[in-house]
């Protein structure tokens, strides 16, 4: 189930902070609870993913994002993602992700998302992000830093950043799909 909760409180809770410039990180204290760790005893794989959505939240409330989304009627969505994982968190550990912009294209945004515990990272996460109005589609970067008053930010992405992206792009979509030969 999603933490819709976590969510909330993540939302209530987190200040928008004036000073901060779209590259800025923020970071964020969470616990693994027991909901969120699989039948090995760990962070569930999925869990982690999810657990990046809210941080993501976090950063966005930080910057002050939501007041721009709220005036122009904009949502947000997922355009791909990648994730490594290397350490194990269990139930009732403590962890603190890192989330940060990397930069953006004419169409998305690009996060870093890195979960460590006690100064080791355990998950990592590149995201790739747009904004979206309704059935209009995707609203351009460009538009979206204009509406922060960010005007002025290129957001140029580094340069794995951007192989990962062309690569990425290479994957046909629709995906091909074999049926097993009888």
């Amino acid at each position: 189930m999603y933490p819709y909760l976590r969510s909330a409180w993540i939302l209530a809770s987190t200040p928008a902070r004036a000073d901060m410039t779209p590259e800025d990180p923020t970071q964020l204290t969470m616990t693994c609870q027991l909901w969120d760790a699989d039948m090995f005893g760990e962070m569930n794989n999925g869990r982690h993913l999810t657990l990046f959505d809210i941080g993501r939240l976090h950063y966005g409330k930080s910057i002050g994002f939501f007041g721009a989304l709220r005036r122009n009627k904009w949502g947000l969505v997922v355009g791909g993602s990648t994730v490594q994982y290397r350490k194990r968190i269990h139930p009732f550990q403590r962890f603190t992700m890192h989330t940060r912009c990397l930069g953006r294209d004419e169409k998305w945004f690009y996060f870093q998302q890195t979960n460590l515990r006690r100064g080791v990272a355990c998950s990592s996460a590149l995201v790739r992000t747009a904004v979206v109005a309704g059935p209009k589609g995707v609203v351009p970067t460009q538009t979206v830093a204009n509406a922060m008053g960010w005007s002025n930010w290129r957001g140029a992405l580094p340069g794995w950043v951007a192989q990962w992206d062309a690569v990425d792009r290479m994957r046909p979509w629709p995906p091909e799909l074999t049926t097993p030969n009888a």
